[in-house]
């Protein structure tokens, strides 16, 4: 009986011993005794291969084998088990984590802890993460007693041993723990954690900062002004920037506990040596959680002093410091007075739009459309639109995509009319721009554009433009074109349709290019559903009925699936309904004697799906 099977003296899994054995592990799911053997012989096998299988089983072997001697074999077989070979490592700290229910619920949680222990100290940063993250998991459903008992005594060892893997893992276990304990151990806890905050290795100061966070959000209130703080300034003046970066989201975390007196006599300082930094990846950090660190510092003094900070960071020496607080200018413009604000904005944006990395001004392009409601109408378009103009102009094409993209900002300010006057003969320019993604953007932003100027302004400005979008070489952007003119006749309405777009479609059904003819038909079947019946009788139908017999096949097998479309519309009016016997069917049926394979197949399928909808 499998119940009866030992861990340690599986039998071979094809009976006897053979080189490089092979394991079959499909039957281990109905509990089949050779099966479950396979699994537990494979996870002594010399093939990584077969031992990441085992692992892959191994719920099925902790089923069979039950709770009690899981917790008692199987698990002690893992720990005692454990090789070097990292893949399987991480394999196994991943599945210990999800492990619980084959032990017996979060009651014997605490006999998975020993394994991961031994893995939170291996050399390999992955698998240590991988376990202290499966640890945090399993403390989420133990009870005080257990944590108190089991991982205390975890955390201690791993926070004094010799080898800095196991101190850097430890630093990630203190949070999870430290709600669960007695006031008294987490005194103990809070002394722990400051050993590693001084910790003579950057790699435990590094693992200490990182972790702070989690931890200062655990802690009282009082603890955050005694124990937080000191800790945290230790390691916002350590000398390696490699731990100095890494207090950033701490000291946000912080901020978020303090009241504004505290954050005034406790981190002032500290958080204006943070910002002129002389390592500039302190400095994109800073510049990264600007916002966050300057909104919880509730101090209006100090909000100023960050202002100033953040223009200064604007100017920096490195291109990641200016586009790292470039992705702040939302939440900048909310600091302090709009006025004082708009005033000292002005000359580092003028210097942004001209700097020299193109990142940097794809980044302004992307956000500066938020300031926009600070500015106000006046402000934007004597301020911003000629920035806005610039960058539009911009030679990297990412630049110009992004203040496409982020126009309906700048239209909900100042309005379309304004828009229109400063921008629309750059976006009209834009819409030949030889990078297809920016004729895109273009063309996706022409039906907000067309249905605040109306109808008279599009006919006059952008209706040709539109039209040539169809004959573009980019097929995305033919397509793109096709839902345009959707979007539009669902602005300006059918009989607008009917005047200005449709004979224009049509008559490229007669174009020698046969993609010109392909996109006719691509355009008239997105448009079908949104034109009245009579339209389709009167102007497609016809032009249609010339594409069924042009030389290229995939002309006449597009017509196929157009007529489909096209039936549902003709039947929504009795006077045009009769036209599927008369037309549709009749065309579909010379197309499914096409000689063409491809043709046959799609004319037979829109015969099909016409029929279905019959009915």
């Amino acid at each position: 009986m499998a119940e009866q099977m030992s861990i340690d003296s599986a039998p071979p899994a094809g009976g006897g011993p053979s080189p490089g054995p092979r394991y079959d592990f499909e039957d281990a799911q109905s509990g089949d005794l050779g099966a479950l053997a396979a699994i537990a012989d494979a996870m002594k096998s010399d093939n990584l291969t077969d031992r990441l299988e085992s692992l892959k089983r191994l719920s099925v072997l902790a089923l069979a084998m039950g709770e009690e001697r899981t917790r008692e074999e199987l698990i002690p077989f893992l720990d005692e088990s454990i090789d070097d070979e990292d893949e399987l490592l991480l394999a196994l700290a991943e599945l210990l984590g999800d492990f619980v229910q084959y032990v017996g619920g979060p009651k014997y949680a605490y006999v998975l802890l020993r394994p991961l222990e031994n893995l939170a100290a291996a050399e390999e940063t992955v698998v240590r993460e991988k376990a202290v993250e499966s640890i945090n998991k399993l403390v989420s459903g133990m009870d005080q007693l257990h944590v108190e008992e089991y991982l205390i005594p975890c955390i201690a060892r791993l926070s004094s041993g010799e080898w800095f893997t196991s101190r850097s893992s430890a630093a990630g276990l203190y949070a999870s723990a430290y709600g669960k304990v007695t006031d008294a151990i987490q005194s103990k806890l809070r002394a722990g954690y400051e050993a590693l905050c001084k910790d003579d290795m950057p790699m435990i100061r590094r693992a200490a900062a990182s972790n702070l966070k989690d931890v200062v959000e655990k802690i009282s209130d009082d603890h955050v002004v005694s124990f937080a703080i000191p800790n945290f300034r230790q390691l916002a003046e350590d000398d390696q920037d490699s731990v100095r970066l890494l207090t950033v989201e701490p000291l946000v975390a912080i901020t978020k506990r303090l009241t504004t007196e505290e954050c005034k006599q406790h981190l002032g300082a500290i958080v204006q040596s943070l910002c002129v930094d002389k390592s500039w990846r302190v400095r994109y950090m800073v510049a990264d959680h600007f916002v966050s660190l300057a909104t919880n510092i509730k101090d209006a003094d100090l909000q100023e002093e960050l202002l100033n900070v953040a223009i200064s960071l604007m100017h920096d020496s490195e291109a990641e410091v200016r586009g790292a607080v470039c992705t702040q200018l939302d939440g900048l413009a909310g600091l302090g007075n709009s006025e004082a604000i708009v005033g000292r904005l002005q000359a580092p944006l003028q210097e942004l739009v001209d700097d020299p990395s193109q990142h940097v001004r794809a980044t302004l392009a992307k956000h500066i459309g938020s300031l926009c409601r600070v500015f106000g109408k006046e402000g934007t378009i004597e301020h911003l639109l000629p920035l806005l103009l610039r960058l539009l102009k911009d030679s990297f094409p990412d630049v110009r995509l992004n203040i496409i993209s982020k126009l309906d900002a700048v239209d909900s300010v100042v309005g379309i009319d304004s828009l229109s006057q400063s921008l629309l003969p750059a976006i009209v320019e834009l819409a030949e721009d030889k990078q297809w993604r920016v004729r895109l953007a273009i063309i996706e932003y022409v039906p907000l554009i067309a249905s605040q100027l109306g109808v008279q302004f599009f006919d006059e400005q952008l209706s040709s433009l539109c039209m040539s979008w169809l004959g573009d070489p980019v097929y995305s952007i033919r397509e793109a074109a096709t839902v345009n003119l959707k979007k539009l006749t669902e602005v300006f309405g059918v009989d607008w349709a009917r005047a200005t777009i449709i004979p224009k479609i049509l008559i490229m059904a007669t174009h020698p290019n046969y993609l010109y003819r392909m996109t006719t038909i691509f355009a008239i079947t997105m448009i079908a559903p949104s034109v009245t019946p009579d339209i389709v009788r009167d102007m497609i139908l016809p032009s249609l009925e010339g594409l069924v017999n042009d030389p290229i096949p995939n002309i006449r097998f597009n017509v196929a699936k157009s007529l489909e479309p096209l039936t549902e519309v003709l039947r929504k009016s009795a006077d045009t309904a009769q036209l599927e016997e008369s037309i549709i069917r009749p065309t579909l049926a010379r197309l499914e004697e096409d000689p063409d394979p491809d043709v046959r197949f799609f004319a037979h399928r829109s015969v099909t799906a016409i029929g279905a909808m019959s009915a």
